[in-house]
């Protein structure tokens, strides 16, 4: 039943204050008219007796206490869905971006859905191809598995983000898949950028783009994940497709929840944010994965800018502790010219070992990326001795882990922005950049995998 009121008691921020209300619920939507016969929405972040306090998505300028009527809709906020979604482009709250982004809306289904039931998760062991060799040799995503990407402010996280949109796909099975893309405080290039590319490289028509830009209210992104979320959920499990969530920037979805935090004069915690900050992270990320008896998945890609590159910073330190694993992208790489500028030796993917392996990728692959990533940890530890003893001091060993470490950056790590690597290759060119060593530096590969995969260069 729908409840209007007349004027409000105070306006603060985001936020505005109705009183003499009754039964009105957490959560519930609210539509705002104001004094010109314009129309906002909102939703109730909290009642105490007969008060309602009510965030205005599209922000309050404008809006005078004693002229705006408000009405309470007895419900959450719903988005439209329907498997013709796809191909199509959304604003931040699920409003066609054109009138060819309409659609006829087969269900209605609440954004805030809910975490998966633990007991109800399947556990994640497929292979997911992203074409790039740093996330499918090194930190393999599986399907149903959520690994973020930490990045900094400048660096090529977005170009990256639409790389994988472009080329992720499930090995050795013709099943539908799919990639739902939200985007947070963007700019209007960047926009176009994402939409351009989609289109340009056809992977608009299996993708749903939801897109939150800076200019757009910045209450706006509090709802953007969760309607990417409950768009992935509904492909996914009643749909019966393999879905890739990718969110590009959760910083900014977390600067407008301090935002919100601040106008309610909340309490903060660790830098302003608040408390509760850990929760509502997790009630995103935990709405990825897989459930036993259901067809479909969802795999999330969050993405996130470290400010000042710091990985200690509350937003990528609570998202490790959510998450299955990090890829780190390197402002060091980054101006050597190598792109993507991945950090393979902090980064890390915790089910890589559940999604690799005969059957899956290849048998050689867990002694291949072990041996890899030893060999360019001691790569770089000679480096780091030649700055200061000088390159005429390492051993004849320690100048082919030298060499080793330079070559696995230029060719392994370095790929083009349209580039898209299989498995094999990205396999074969491990086992080539390894061939400069001897036979006996092959510590971590099984006998059976030197004989065949090991050719020693000449």
């Amino acid at each position: 039943m729908i409840k209007e009121y007349k004027g409000l008691v105070n306006i603060v921020g985001p936020l505005i204050l109705v009183e003499n209300v009754k039964d009105v619920k957490y959560e519930e939507l609210v539509e705002i008219e104001l004094a010109d016969k314009s129309r906002r929405s909102g939703k109730v972040l909290e009642v105490m007796y007969d008060k309602a306090l009510v965030q205005v998505f599209e922000g309050t300028s404008g809006i005078d206490i004693d002229k705006t009527k408000t009405r309470f809709l007895g419900r959450g906020i719903q988005i439209p869905l329907s498997q013709d979604m796809l191909g199509k482009v959304y604003s931040g709250l699920g409003k066609p971006k054109t009138k060819n982004d309409e659609i006829l809306p087969e269900e209605f289904l609440d954004i805030n859905g809910s975490p998966i039931n633990p007991f109800a998760r399947d556990y994640p062991n497929e292979f997911i191809q992203t074409g790039i060799s740093t996330i499918d040799g090194l930190n393999t995503l599986v399907r149903g598995q959520k690994l973020p990407l930490f990045s900094g402010s400048g660096l090529p996280h977005n170009r990256m983000a639409a790389q994988i949109a472009r080329q992720a796909t499930v090995l050795g099975k013709n099943e539908q898949f799919a990639v739902v893309f939200g985007a947070m405080g963007i700019t209007f290039e960047e926009a176009q950028f994402f939409i351009d590319d989609f289109k340009k490289t056809g992977a608009l028509t299996r993708s749903v783009l939801f897109l939150n830009l800076a200019d757009d209210p910045a209450i706006e992104r509090i709802a953007t994940p969760r309607v990417a979320l409950t768009t992935a959920e509904y492909l996914a499990f009643k749909k019966d497709m393999h879905v890739l969530v990718i969110l590009t920037d959760l910083t900014n979805y977390c600067e407008a929840l301090r935002e919100v935090s601040a106008a309610r004069k909340e309490i903060p915690g660790r830098r302003g944010y608040p408390g509760y900050l850990y929760t509502d992270l997790s009630m995103i990320y935990e709405r990825a994965g897989r459930i036993k008896g259901k067809k479909g998945s969802i795999t999330m890609i969050p993405i996130l800018t470290m400010p000042e590159d710091d990985k200690t910073h509350p937003i990528p330190d609570l998202t490790g502790y959510i998450t299955e694993g990090q890829i780190i992208l390197s402002r060091s790489l980054h101006r050597k010219k190598i792109s993507p500028p991945v950090d393979v030796l902090p980064s890390l993917s915790r089910l890589k070992d559940k999604g690799i392996g005969k059957g899956k990728t290849r048998e050689d692959h867990a002694d291949l990326f072990n041996q890899l990533y030893a060999a360019y940890a001691r790569g770089k530890e000679a480096q780091e001795l030649a700055v200061i003893l000088g390159e005429s001091a390492l051993t004849d060993i320690d100048k082919l882990y030298f060499r080793f470490a330079e070559d696995f950056e230029r060719e392994y790590v370095t790929q083009g922005e349209y580039e898209n690597r299989t498995i094999e290759e990205t396999l074969n060119l491990g086992w080539k950049l390894l061939s400069i060593f001897p036979r006996e530096e092959l510590k971590r590969v099984r006998d059976e995998n030197i004989e065949k995969y090991y050719k020693k260069a000449d």
